[in-house]
């Protein structure tokens, strides 16, 4: 293990720090990923007395206990122990951020955003005779149309996905601890007339994750899992949810990323391929000829000088114009075709010292790739990789692949 380095046990239940130096060599390095729990396997060999605890069990323990990576007095990854197993004195050790933990958790509430609410008609059963009037007031009042449904009250995006977090962690056995940001994005769910309320109740069997990934596709917002020592002078590790909309990062000008410099290896750089679109038809509310829909055309020199290309996207929780615009422009962001770097492995150098960037961050990559010449493109950091040998790989896609 490098200098520096130490793989530090908690119980997942009491937070009690089980072993502060876990002999675990690293089998396939601790990821941290952009809206995913990221993840880290590692080995055990030969069998250690202090892994074994009291009940004689390990205590490393498939969702019992919480492993993490901790580099310079920081703490680089953590996660949940989701599966290990034994082969002779070998443990092999698998771990999952804390945010795979509601996968499989069934939701066990009921909750609804923008219901319909049809107000009770003050006039109803007072024209038995259906001629208009109200009985016994022939020609002196006349029976009114009855009220207009209305939607009920509306909940943010953002506050389900705190109200989801906050059910699993509510459960005996399911707090983890994790603390998600408190901000709204601003954007509602259902219809505001109430004509398509968002529903989510435990008797049509919800998984708690697919409903929150569901939510992160559906909007369009970027989530990111970070662990951090409370204090420098209690053993207190704090958990947070970061949520940012429409994305996470920031644009780091003063960090460098060249080739020859601090990067060492780029991936094979690839273009969209069969999934380039300069086009995009959006389908909205409504059935048949009502149906609501837009198209969304991108004519940029690169992108319009090409056969036209076209994306098909379905949202029925959406009517209006500018709606559906721009969710077909988020559609085209991705799909532009022009070359990327998926990803660069890279030395801590003065360029970008290590730990200098967070995962969605956009960052400025200078490399030469035969039969295209010298790239000096902007690309947004999805993912990074520590190695024991001190290297760091980042996956990258295109900035201009994203809504700004």
């Amino acid at each position: 293990m490098p200098a520096g380095w130490r793989f530090i046990a908690q119980d997942a239940l009491t937070d009690a720090i089980l072993d502060w130096q876990v002999p675990l060599a690293l089998s396939s390095n601790p990821k941290r990923e952009l809206s995913a729990p990221g993840s880290m396997v590692g080995k055990i060999e030969p069998e250690y007395a202090r892994m074994i605890g009291p009940t004689g069990d390990p205590i490393l323990r498939d969702w019992g206990t919480k492993l993490y990576l901790e580099i310079d007095g920081v703490i680089r990854w953590g996660g949940l122990v989701t599966k290990t197993s034994f082969d002779g004195q070998q443990a092999t050790v698998n771990c999952e951020g804390f945010s795979s933990y509601p996968h499989g958790i069934p939701y066990e509430g009921y909750v609804i955003s923008g219901r319909k609410i049809t107000p009770k008609d003050p006039y109803a059963g007072k024209d038995k005779n259906h001629d208009g009037w109200v009985d016994g007031k022939k020609g002196k009042e006349k029976v009114p149309p009855p009220p207009k449904p209305y939607g009920g009250p509306r909940v943010d995006v953002f506050a389900m996905f705190r109200h989801i977090w906050a059910h699993v962690q509510s459960q005996p056995r399911g707090d983890l601890g994790l603390i998600v940001d408190t901000h709204n994005k601003g954007e509602l769910l259902g219809a505001a007339d109430g004509s398509d309320p968002w529903e989510l109740a435990w008797w049509d069997a919800p998984d708690c994750g697919q409903t929150l990934t569901t939510l992160v596709n559906q909007y369009g917002f970027d989530w990111m899992e970070t662990h951090a020592w409370a204090n420098s002078s209690s053993n207190e590790i704090t958990h947070r949810l970061r949520l940012g909309t429409p994305r996470l990062g920031r644009k780091r000008n003063t960090l460098r990323f060249a080739q020859g410099e601090n990067i060492i290896a780029i991936a094979k750089p690839e273009g969209m391929g069969e999934d380039f679109a300069n086009e995009a038809m959006v389908l909205g509310r409504g059935e048949g000829r009502k149906m609501k829909r837009a198209h969304v055309h991108n004519h940029g020199s690169r992108v319009g000088a090409r056969l036209r290309r076209v994306v098909t996207v379905t949202e029925k929780r959406y009517a209006s114009s500018s709606a559906l615009r721009g969710r077909g422009m988020r559609a085209l962001a991705g799909r532009s075709g022009e070359l990327q770097i998926p990803a660069i492995q890279i030395i801590d150098h003065p360029n970008a010292r290590f730990g200098s960037w967070q995962l969605g961050d956009d960052i400025r990559v200078q490399v030469h790739v035969p039969w295209v010449g010298d790239l000096d493109i902007w690309h947004r950091i999805m993912a990074d990789e520590i190695s024991a040998d001190g290297r760091i790989t980042l996956s990258l896609k295109r900035t201009d692949n994203f809504q700004q």
